[in-house]
């Protein structure tokens, strides 16, 4: 009896492990993309329903213009190029599933190419490999005061966020450890040059948040001064595996609020645009601090 008690508690136990990789390797089922899914391995001169969707993304994100059709056309697959070559995917211009897989993933909703009008630092070492891959927004705006203050203000209730006054407080802290900005928290929006909240689905800004999955923050160039956390994603200052980490999170949005656009070349910048769940990147990389210092000529 004891035996077949214990082979039991084995086998229950390695079902769990199963199940628990299985979570942690697929997109949640709550994405609003979840379609594109669907779509792996379609390829140029197919017309497949729900294909507007990868175009949606595509334009979304700053690599495509035409959104309104399902067919897979040449415009289609040079978008797909770019975004496989931004992100280190080999370059096939098709929907594999590495590609899909990487669109599944949550990240900011911040363009990653603004009409190729994007500044971006490229530069590469010796043998051949990125050494800056930062960007600006457009005509490169920065702040022309240094001391910046932030509010709070109406925000939905959202589990998780209860430190987030502390959080943001340390997540300004390592941007100011590299530059010469100080900033300060004030109780009057009147007063503040940046307002921070948590919002769900269309809030004002024209951004509009899509649920749980796809788009967790947008962080607005200078001077607009707005940071935006989705509030129907689950946030937390511990994350487990399907939560997302609040101060990782706000030490990149507060890179655009700087002026800095997203790294696409380098996968543990805090600007590059995606972050898994359970993920922990709350330190500033080469890649950030030079991107900023460049912006303000420090």
């Amino acid at each position: 009896m004891a035996e077949r008690t214990f082979k039991f508690l084995v086998s229950l136990y390695l079902l769990l492990e199963i199940l628990i990789k299985f979570v942690q390797s697929e997109p949640t089922g709550h994405h609003p993309f979840k379609s594109i899914l669907n779509l792996v391995e379609i390829q140029k001169g197919q017309s497949v329903s729900e294909l507007h969707l990868v175009k949606q993304y595509l334009k979304k994100f700053g690599y495509l213009n035409q959104v309104n059709d399902d067919e897979f056309d040449d415009l289609l697959e040079s978008a797909i190029r770019t975004y496989q070559q931004k992100f280190r995917l080999e370059v096939t211009g098709r929907l594999d599933k590495r590609t899909v897989n990487q669109m599944m993933k949550p990240r900011c909703g911040v363009p990653d190419i603004f009409n190729s009008t994007n500044r971006y630092n490229s530069s590469k070492t010796s043998d051949g490999a990125a050494k800056a891959d930062y960007s600006f927004f457009p005509g490169a705006p920065k702040w022309s005061k240094k001391h910046l203050k932030y509010t709070f203000g109406a925000t939905v209730q959202v589990a998780g966020a209860e430190s987030i006054r502390s959080v943001c407080k340390q997540s300004f802290q390592k941007w100011a450890q590299v530059t010469e900005f100080t900033f300060e928290e004030v109780p009057n929006a009147a007063d503040a040059d940046i307002k921070i909240a948590f919002y769900q689905l269309d809030h004002g800004d024209d951004e509009p948040f899509d649920g749980p999955g796809g788009i967790f923050a947008h962080g607005f160039r200078p001077t607009i001064g707005m940071l935006h956390f989705d509030a129907d994603e689950t946030w937390s200052s511990s994350p487990g595996t399907l939560e997302l980490d609040l101060e990782s999170v706000a030490v990149h949005e507060i890179g655009h609020l700087l002026g800095l656009g997203h790294s696409g070349d380098h996968p543990d910048a805090i600007m590059y645009p995606y972050f898994d769940y359970g993920m922990k990147k709350r330190n500033l990389q080469e890649d950030d601090i030079e991107g900023i210092r460049d912006l303000y000529g420090l």
